[in-house]
């Protein structure tokens, strides 16, 4: 496949990163306003570093669009003309939705939002695509991509919003929380790199157990929870001062700033 990246910053490198490393593309383009900071991408031999954006569009088929909200409507204006019924348009752009391309670049081209963790770059996103009535037969091709690195899920683009909490500023909900268990690891003796290495780990099995098991989670806190034991002493003080109460409205604050994003 021969795919562009628009805008090669943190989320855009991720994704070059995750295709890269997964073989998943033939050719790539990467675009950045000053390319001195992405060179070192070249090495990979299939990559071509550029600032001009209208070049890595002709000669590309997939357009992965990651730039700034601010500069998209822009750029896609300045790139529209170039556009045949060969490419594919991926928008990663929080809060521009369908109608906004639509707009610019015409009801006919295959459009599909797409939302990605950072965690694209070692192959474990969660992304989540919607699509434009035509982009619908390009849908199954966005999903072969990004299932290359992690698991994707076809939404409604009214949950697209949603999603982004839940998945992109998810990644530092978890951090935060991983982050707290290592503090907590080393007031108990640990050191700090011992505390961060059960942390993380210990968090990557949760997952994991849920994910192979299809369990819910209470199913496995049963199993690790004994009467008058640690564990339900430890989860009960936990929501005694409000872990789950302040998860929950960290993640509707974050929904309600995203909505004024998108209202704006």
């Amino acid at each position: 496949m021969k795919i562009a990246i628009i805008g090669a910053g943190n989320l855009g490198l991720s994704i070059a990163k995750g295709i890269l490393h997964s073989n998943g593309a033939t050719t790539m383009y990467l675009t950045k306003r000053n390319t001195e900071s992405i060179k070192d991408f070249e090495k990979y031999g299939n990559v071509t570093v550029t600032s001009n954006n209208q070049e890595a569009v002709k000669n590309s088929d997939i357009l992965v669009f990651a730039v700034q909200p601010g500069h998209f409507a822009s750029i896609l204006e300045e790139t529209k003309d170039l556009l045949t019924e060969k490419h594919v348009v991926i928008s990663t752009i929080t809060g521009f939705g369908i109608d906004k391309i639509e707009e610019i670049i015409g009801k006919d081209k295959f459009i599909i939002r797409s939302m990605p963790n950072t965690a694209i770059s070692v192959g474990k996103s969660m992304t989540c695509i919607c699509s434009n009535e035509l982009g619908k037969k390009r849908v199954d091709l966005a999903k072969a991509i990004f299932n290359r690195m992690g698991h994707t899920l076809e939404i409604p683009e009214e949950q697209m919003q949603a999603a982004t909490v839940i998945c992109a500023s998810g990644i530092a909900f978890w951090m935060r929380l991983i982050r707290a268990t290592t503090q907590g690891a080393i007031q108990l003796g640990f050191d700090a790199k011992e505390a961060q290495e059960l942390a993380m780990h210990t968090c990557n099995g949760a997952a994991s157990l849920l994910i192979e098991s299809g369990s819910h989670p209470e199913e496995e806190i049963d199993r690790v929870t004994t009467p008058k034991g640690c564990t339900i002493e430890g989860l009960n003080e936990m929501e005694h001062q409000g872990l789950s109460s302040s998860l929950i409205r960290g993640i509707v604050a974050s929904f309600e700033k995203i909505s004024q994003i998108r209202k704006g």
